[in-house]
């Protein structure tokens, strides 16, 4: 447990220097380390005492690390040359909501079916929902394509070299801004991810947790990064490595941390709590029907669904509302007089970010007109619908 006597440290409680002193954490063992700072965080802010950072002797070994450890992706540039921006936004859009292994077959297939800005841009928006389907957050695909576009049409097909016009640009926020500043333009910029947050807390051992403390982490990663103009792209590079590698949530690598000497939380034996997190929000559950339907020829009717709200633009099985798990679950108006027939036993759940839901499945052969706004594809075509993981679900159920 963490100790009740330790106390968070403020950046401004702490003397970052950039030249090499005298007495640095990279320079202590954990014993003087202790000593240097006093018999507890609580009691070095009583002294008033300042515990010494070295900046630079922080970031060459991060740099260090890098350039012999960091991963090797098909979209990474190592040594200071400017790496592909296309390249660059297109992976970071796509990892931010899964893993790099994941996440790379994606950013290959799409760097195969458009290699250029340009290419993407002139994608119909069809044809890039299809090929992100499984990734999840198909809004991120909608910015995509509108990023794309934007910057073909403003920018003359070149990402901006500032951090606001990066951020003005659709889909693009402050990390993923930072992120193409820094490791395309070689600006400094401070880059923080999950990955980089976790290293944060355990240097500096922030024991506030995350969300309230993501404020103060992302003010230390600034206090090492602002104004820096030594390899900032790696260093953005090696901190995110060093998490997703060393510095993991669980069972972090200490003994091979290259940074181990700077780190507070080591210092302490409280690595493995940090960063401490708010218990979690249970999710809400809701529940719904959907329905496997086939025409007389044996094929499976689908439909495009609103280009708002979930799924947006995405080919998707019917389904009917979904509702919370105390409402009774009704079948549209349009089923009307179809024989439908239930299969509570192949119910699929899905997770989403903010509710939990459980679908299930409902077997129509339709009997008359079909309706408009249904198309058919056939059994064995389903695949190349481009479905969101959701409805695969329902199809490995079905078939």
């Amino acid at each position: 447990m963490i100790s009740a006597q330790w106390v968070t440290m403020r950046p401004s409680e702490i003397n970052f220097r950039e030249k090499v002193l005298s007495v640095t954490f990279g320079m202590l063992s954990d014993k003087s380390l202790k000593a240097h700072m006093g018999q507890s965080m609580s009691e070095s802010k009583k002294k008033g005492k300042g515990v010494i950072f070295d900046i630079n002797g922080f970031r060459a070994s991060i740099l260090s690390w890098y350039w012999q450890k960091g991963r090797d992706l098909p979209w990474r540039v190592k040594g200071g040359a400017p790496a592909d921006p296309y390249a660059v936004w297109l992976s970071e859009i796509i990892m931010q909501q899964t893993t790099i292994p994941m996440g790379t077959p994606y950013f290959l297939k799409f760097i195969s079916l458009w290699p250029t800005l340009a290419d993407l841009a002139d994608a119909p928006l069809d044809a890039i929902l299809k090929h992100w389907a499984g990734l999840g957050y198909y809004a991120r695909a909608r910015n995509l394509h509108a990023c794309a576009r934007h910057v073909m049409a403003h920018h003359g097909g070149r990402f901006p070299e500032t951090l606001e016009g990066l951020k003005a640009l659709p889909g693009i926020g402050p990390y993923t801004a930072s992120a193409i500043h820094a490791i395309c333009h070689q600006k400094p910029a401070t880059v923080v991810d999950g990955n980089v947050e976790r290293v944060m807390s355990r240097i500096f051992a922030v024991s506030d947790p995350l969300p309230k403390s993501k404020k103060i982490l992302i003010q230390y990663a600034e206090k090492l990064s602002v104004g820096r103009t030594d390899h900032p792209g790696d260093y953005a590079q090696g901190m995110m490595d060093l998490g997703a590698m060393i510095c993991t949530p669980r069972l972090p690598k200490c003994g091979l941390c290259p940074v181990s000497g700077h780190c507070l939380a080591r210092a302490q034996n409280i690595a493995e709590q940090l960063p401490m997190k708010s218990p979690k929000i249970v999710k809400p559950k809701k529940q719904g029907y959907v329905y496997w339907i086939k025409n007389k020829h044996g094929q499976i009717l689908y439909e495009t669904r609103p280009p708002k709200g979930l799924f947006g633009g995405m080919a998707g099985l019917p389904t009917s509302e979904w509702v919370s798990e105390s409402d009774s679950m009704t079948h549209p108006d349009i089923l009307k007089g179809q024989k439908i027939i239930v299969h509570p036993g192949r119910h699929v759940r899905h997770v989403f970010t903010h509710f939990e839901l459980t679908l299930i499945p409902c077997e129509i052969t339709w009997k008359g007109l079909v309706p408009s706004h249904l198309k058919s594809v056939d059994r064995q075509n389903v695949a190349e619908l481009g479905l969101a993981t959701l409805f695969q679900k329902v199809t490995k159920v079905m078939k």
